[in-house]
């Protein structure tokens, strides 16, 4: 995605990691990125970890077509098994880590994070049947310190939902990397129709943006296709300066910004829903998708609940 790569902006010579790689997009739009600023795009170093074999084989005929030759793609699950390792045996780091996971992966490897050997789970172990956050972890995990950034396409529901998410969410966000919240418009995606967001996270975030999540909008900018939306150069470079100067770059309200403080999202219960925060002409309109995974969201807590109830009514003798 052409807009995540320009927010992430990376850099001649840096190191470029896609844990979820698929045919290797994300990377060969970094590879773009580079190049279209007049940057050297041989001295970038790419890598890509992918699941399935024959995906994992496009991605690397799709980086040599793009004139990358040395870019190194391995098969293998990541969240079970993370291949890219440094010499100790540690996950290696990287400058820019990008990607655009499936969503809200079931059975994706809990029982293995319970005691990962890499320490990814800082923040708590995500939901057996929901691997967002888990992509989420590993990724700030693989973070380089200093110059590390992350951008990940995620759901609405990881802004949300309760839980175990809950607690990883107030996690991620006291920890200050969590930079941006930015609010994409609907059916953006061939795999799926339900609204999506842009998590972007850095190791060092700029001092007014300490303490702080700004939020992003930009889920009006896009152009009605028949069987899927597209955003135009413009929505891009509109989103993109909203994001790097923390307002609506012309003022009429298209693209809703605001730096939040920590301490109004604690006061919110650690929800980080976009709706909370601005205010948009649309508000009213009612959102059938991702009602519906509040509900379902709701719906999951409330029955976790019942369940520790259950167990605890147990352990008392009262079942």
């Amino acid at each position: 995605m052409r807009l995540l790569t320009r927010i992430l902006d990376p850099k001649p010579g840096e190191t470029i990691y896609d844990p979820a790689c698929g045919s290797g997009g994300m990377l060969v739009e970094a590879v773009n990125e580079v190049a279209e600023a007049g940057g050297e795009i041989h001295t970038l170093r790419l890598y890509g970890q992918e699941v399935s074999l024959t995906t994992s084989a496009i991605a690397r005929m799709n980086l040599y077509l793009h004139d990358i030759e040395d870019a190194k793609v391995l098969r293998g699950d990541t969240l079970r098994e993370p291949k890219f390792r440094d010499d100790h045996g540690h996950l290696a780091r990287f400058d820019v880590v990008i990607t655009n996971p499936p969503f809200s992966l079931k059975n994706w490897g809990a029982d293995v994070w319970k005691s990962d050997p890499w320490g990814r789970a800082e923040c708590g172990v995500p939901p057996a049947g929901n691997a967002d956050y888990a992509w989420v972890q590993h990724m700030l995990a693989s973070m380089h310190p200093g110059t590390g950034r992350v951008g990940v396409v995620m759901p609405h529901g990881v802004l949300f939902r309760g839980g175990a998410e809950k607690a990883i969410r107030e996690c991620l966000i006291t920890s200050d990397e969590l930079e941006a919240v930015i609010g994409l418009p609907p059916n953006l995606f061939y795999s799926t129709s339900i609204p999506a967001c842009l998590l972007i996270f850095r190791s060092e975030k700029p001092d007014p943006r300490k303490g702080g999540v700004l939020f992003v909008d930009a889920s009006a900018r896009f152009e009605k296709g028949r069987n899927q939306n597209q955003m135009s150069d413009s929505d891009v470079e509109m989103i993109v300066a909203a994001y790097r100067g923390g307002d609506d770059p012309d003022g009429d309200g298209g693209v809703g910004v605001r730096l939040v403080p920590h301490a109004e999202i604690k006061e919110n219960g650690w929800d980080l829903n976009i709706g909370r925060y601005l205010r948009s002409e649309s508000e009213e309109v009612v959102d059938v998708p991702t009602a519906l995974e509040e509900l379902a969201a709701a719906q999951t807590a409330l029955r976790e609940a019942e369940e520790r109830l259950a167990e605890r009514l147990k352990e008392a003798g009262y079942a």
